[in-house]
């Protein structure tokens, strides 16, 4: 079992910033995908940005969205995943997912939520205009 414990959400202006964490626990060396997923109120969940450590190479994959805004990051001594958010706009409004799982790289690409075992409670993220 992998615990996931979302943090750092708010409201902001557009063009501001945010940094999101996400402090897994539990068997986290089985996750090699690490992903960030985000949904609006009446809307699907989405990918925004995922990370690979397993075999194959390491790489670090965004949606058309995001591309250039966000970046994600892992810092393995803590156990976290960070998502840095910039230039964030009102479309970005939503509730934010950070997801695990031992995945293989082209479902990590993909970034499908049905392929992710371990989920948090979500931080919420608000842009306003």
């Amino acid at each position: 079992q992998v615990q996931l414990v979302e943090s750092g959400g708010g409201s902001v202006p557009a063009g501001g910033s945010l940094r999101l964490s996400c402090a897994a626990s539990g068997y986290t060396y089985s996750s090699n995908c690490m992903g960030w997923f985000r949904q609006a109120p009446g809307k699907e969940r989405e990918g925004v940005a995922r990370r690979y450590t397993g075999a194959g190479g390491g790489g670090t994959y965004y949606d058309d969205s995001v591309k250039g805004r966000f970046t994600i990051s892992q810092d393995n001594a803590k156990n976290t995943v960070y998502l840095q958010m910039n230039s964030l706009k009102p479309e970005d409004t939503a509730m934010y997912y950070c997801a695990a799982g031992p995945l293989v790289l082209t479902d990590c690409i993909r970034g499908s939520p049905g392929y992710f075992s371990y989920w948090g409670q979500g931080t919420q993220v608000t842009v306003s205009s």
